[in-house]
């Protein structure tokens, strides 16, 4: 299934029924008085998060979405049927934005997770609702009251406990290829990963999320290469992986670009823990691994860890350090 992290779509709910005009005509009831029932509610549009769904590829191909009319009132004091609701369901992460303003509408994070985006027209009332002691035949009945119609955006942040992030091919899809069950796409040039892909990595009988982030460069947060569009793909992540290509020129330099577009890119990114990993450790020698690891060091502030997504060398170590610090983040979350 394609991954698609971004959709417009126009929903509308349901117009109310209109209310009825109708008398009594039995043959032995003389001034039998106004029956005319009440018209049905219009639907309503929900948002429902629901499980299995990692993307938004299905409003790509259907982009109106309509509840049903509320039925009319009928004689005998009938009332018309409800419209049928409409429910846009999308996975856990999304977020529905008002198209016009930007404004945030909801934020759907968990299973289950129900949001009303219009609700339905009003029935019209029915002549009978008009009858008193002076006015015993009235004559009127409302129209159902119209339904509400919006335009919306969908955007999706995947939900991961860990992001790999990193300069392109710093090797994250490769890394995340050897933990986990996933299959990204792998290739020896830049810009390889083009959408974001998760992974479940178990490690001493736990298990957790991973999401591969595509590379990231200098000006991503302004735009540059795949720009901000993934960026917010690692707002729902819990801790930052960082992967450094240790066959680069200046490691340091890498660490720097990388971070600062986190930072530059606000929503508390830069606030989120991060472990900093040296990467393709297999392909340096003795010397350039201890004066590489050194100069990250320096540059992170923070021990470095040197690894090798090809050879599987460190990787457990950084699993279980990985693991520890989401274990931690819940904890936390779960005394604030």
């Amino acid at each position: 299934m394609k991954f698609l992290d971004r959709a417009k779509v126009y929903v509308r709910s349901g117009d109310g029924g209109n209310g009825c005009l109708s008398f009594r005509r039995e043959k032995f009831v003389a001034f039998g008085g106004p029956d005319g029932g009440d018209g049905g509610r219009g639907g309503d549009v929900w948002a429902e998060a629901v499980e299995g769904l990692n993307t938004l590829i299905d409003f790509r191909f259907r982009q109106h979405h309509r509840a049903g009319r509320g039925g009319n009132g009928a004689g005998r004091n009938r009332t018309g049927a409800a419209g049928a609701d409409a429910v846009l369901r999308v996975p856990e992460g999304t977020e529905i934005l008002d198209f016009e303003t930007g404004d945030t509408i909801c934020d759907l994070t968990g299973t289950g997770e129900r949001f009303l985006i219009a609700r339905g027209g009003r029935g019209g009332r029915g002549n009978a609702r008009f009858k008193s002691a002076t006015n015993q035949a009235p004559r009127r009945a409302d129209p159902g009251a119209p339904g509400e119609e919006a335009t919306l955006v969908l955007q999706l942040k995947l939900i991961a406990d860990a992001g790999l992030v990193g300069l392109p091919n710093a090797g994250k899809s490769t890394m995340l290829a050897a933990v986990s069950g996933a299959r990204p796409k792998i290739a020896d040039y830049p810009f390889t990963t083009l959408v974001p892909a998760l992974g479940v990595v178990e490690i001493d009988h736990d298990a957790f999320v991973m999401a591969d982030i595509p590379g990231l460069i200098e000006g991503a947060h302004e735009g540059s290469g795949l720009g901000d569009r993934f960026l917010r793909h690692v707002e729902r992540c819990r801790i930052l992986v960082h992967l450094v290509d240790g066959t680069g020129d200046d490691v340091a330099a890498a660490w720097r670009t990388v971070r600062d577009e986190v930072m530059a890119y606000g929503n508390d990114l830069a606030q989120k823990p991060e472990i900093v990993v040296l990467n393709k450790a297999d392909a340096l020698s003795g010397e350039e691994r201890a004066a590489r690891r050194a100069a990250l060091e320096e540059a992170s502030g923070q021990a470095v860890a040197a690894v090798s997504g090809v050879t599987g060398e460190g990787v457990a170590d950084i699993l279980r350090q990985v693991r520890r610090a989401v274990r931690e983040f819940e904890a936390d979350g779960a005394l604030s």
